[in-house]
């Protein structure tokens, strides 16, 4: 049986479900910054940008917007980065994958 790829609108709301559960949006140690931290990048400042993208997205899929390709793959490499940086900052172990 061949398996049908799912809509825009129901990738995006799968990538969502997927960032929310795998990226330390909300826990306060993510959100830790100072002179003595030896961080690559601002963890603090990449989870505001994905926790705002996926705030917008929550909010336009509920008026009805759908996500055009580009902007969902764009959402997903943004991810995709703020992952990579979080592992190269030791906040979350690499065994973690989005697709």
């Amino acid at each position: 049986m061949i398996s049908k790829k799912p809509d825009l609108k129901t990738a995006m709301l799968q990538l969502i479900a997927e960032v929310k559960q795998t990226l330390p949006l909300y826990e306060p140690s993510t959100f830790v910054c100072g002179t003595n931290t030896d961080c690559v990048g601002c963890p603090k400042k990449m989870l505001e940008m994905v926790d705002s993208e996926l705030s917008y997205w929550e909010s336009a899929m509920k008026r009805g917007v759908t996500p055009k390709f580009d902007e969902l793959r764009r959402f997903g490499k943004l991810c995709q980065s703020v992952r990579r940086s979080l592992i190269r900052n030791k906040i979350i172990p690499d065994v973690v994958t989005l697709s």
